[in-house]
């Protein structure tokens, strides 16, 4: 099993999502979001590691819903989860470092 490690800009990316769910939608929908996560984390951390790769060097991507990506990376044996990203906003604001 790989190791799954949170960036900090990660962990933001994620709660933002979760404020916007819980204030604009229901608990249902915020579980869903949740195990959508859950489920693409499961199989990164078994190695199915398919993803595509991003425009950024040594980066992947994977949609978590239609309007969330995750950007993450692989170091040996770490998936490091680099942003969960809001497709709706402008991708040139899109920051991976």
């Amino acid at each position: 099993m790989l190791n799954i490690i949170w960036s900090d800009k990660a962990v933001e990316d994620v709660l933002e999502n979760i404020v916007y769910l819980e204030k604009h939608w229901t608990k249902k929908e915020v579980d869903s979001f949740s195990d959508k996560i859950d489920t693409v984390l499961d199989k990164l951390s078994k190695g199915n590691l398919t993803f595509k790769p991003s425009g950024y060097k040594n980066i992947y991507e994977v949609p978590i819903i239609k309007q969330i990506t995750l950007y993450y990376q692989i170091q040996e044996n770490d998936i490091i989860l680099v942003r969960f990203w809001n497709n709706y906003r402008d991708p040139i604001n899109l920051v991976i470092e």
